[in-house]
């Protein structure tokens, strides 16, 4: 039989080597503090394996790996608690005691499909044409054992698609609770990471969607390669959103010393007026993404004016500035009843931290205190 490359291939072929690659950038930077990012990294490996053996039965190219027909079908069931291993990673910082209880499904299925991947290659060969050529003629074959003894292969396609959905109702449950329990806006959120939290639900539902459409309209799973391209759109928009959160694009370097500067003391005056304002009532410092580069947007000038501004008006660089903000309002916080009773990861975040360790050694350096220590000590 012919291959087929066109541009449907070419798209799923592209979403999945951008999400091995992603899923890596994603592992690379996961560690105990940064749960979400080995879940968000296993997430788009498991799209990545969906999509391949798509890729590979709507090609033809299975015909040279008999082996990877249907090998993906457990993984759909991996991806819910996937799902929800993300969102509780951010909202709570770390999962309940017995999460992993929730990928006993997809542990029970992947093995139960082991009696069909045994099977030799006239089964598979057949199984391919069975869903993607229903009208081309099989190869006569007696199976040696039912490879499906308790019919759930044969509604594993309504199986999943309920699982997902299931999971993606929980998921958006527990991101707008959050979102109620922290008085954010679930449409507009200022912090980086309740964006992540928003996008979780929302990108399971919209995928959800998408595939009980295509299943509608092609009851013999026709139409797999159709969802497969939209996943493809889907690891884009998540890699623009990693990009777009990155602070690579706003690198800059601050010039300590002004000896060709026109900056008179009375602009310079004004124009710390305005930054300080700009602080106070709208805290951008919040924002982990905050920059000499927005900030001088805001305030209409230069980053090198600015800068100068700063060093020679209040005798301290513009990330030191923004250090002492974030630290104050990290103490505003601590002391609150709210700040009592939250995670100091959490309260890092809100003030514009990535990073625990940077936020401990930035509370410390100004305050003398660990963060736990000052929240001990306000409550006395």
């Amino acid at each position: 039989m012919d291959y087929r490359l066109d541009l449907y291939a070419v798209l799923i072929f592209m979403g999945i080597a951008q999400a091995v690659f992603l899923s890596v950038f994603f592992f690379l930077k996961a560690d105990k503090n940064k749960q979400y990012n080995l879940f968000q990294g296993l997430h788009l490996l498991g799209m990545a394996l969906v999509s391949t053996e798509i890729f590979m039965m709507y090609t033809g190219y299975i015909q040279q790996a008999y082996f990877l027909v249907d090998f993906s079908e457990s993984v759909g069931l991996a991806l819910g608690p996937l799902y929800l291993a993300m969102v509780l990673s951010i909202a709570k910082g770390k999962l309940p005691r017995y999460f992993y209880l929730h990928f006993f499904p997809f542990v029970f299925y992947s093995l139960y499909l082991g009696l069909f991947l045994l099977l030799p290659e006239p089964a598979k060969h057949n199984a391919w044409l069975g869903a993607y050529h229903p009208d081309f003629p099989m190869i006569p074959y007696e199976y040696p054992y039912d490879a499906d003894p308790l019919g759930i292969r044969g509604e594993i396609t309504l199986i999943t698609l309920v699982h997902v959905f299931l999971y993606g109702m929980l998921c958006l449950g527990y991101t707008v609770k959050f979102f109620i329990a922290h008085k954010e806006s679930f449409w507009r959120p200022k912090n980086p990471a309740l964006k992540s939290l928003r996008a979780v639900p929302l990108i399971i539902l919209t995928v959800f969607l998408m595939v009980l459409l295509v299943k509608i309209n092609n009851l013999n799973d026709t139409g797999d390669y159709l969802y497969a391209a939209f996943v493809s759109g889907v690891i884009y928009f998540i890699s623009f959103s990693v990009l777009k959160n990155s602070t690579f694009f706003q690198q800059t370097i601050e010039i300590p010393r002004y000896k060709s500067s026109r900056l008179s003391e009375e602009d310079k005056g004004s124009l710390l007026e305005q930054f300080k304002l700009y602080l106070e009532e709208e805290k951008p410092f919040c924002s982990s993404q905050f920059s000499l580069p927005q900030a001088a947007k805001h305030v209409r000038t230069t980053v090198h004016t600015l800068s100068q501004a700063v060093n020679e008006g209040w005798g301290k660089t513009f990330n030191e500035v923004v250090t002492e903000y974030r630290i104050k309002e990290a103490q505003l916080i601590l002391a609150s009843e709210e700040g009592k009773r939250i995670k100091i990861e959490e309260v890092a975040e809100r003030v514009g931290y990535s990073s625990k360790s940077s936020f401990n050694t930035g509370f410390k350096k100004i305050t003398g205190q660990t963060p736990s220590e000052y929240r001990d000590n306000s409550t006395l």
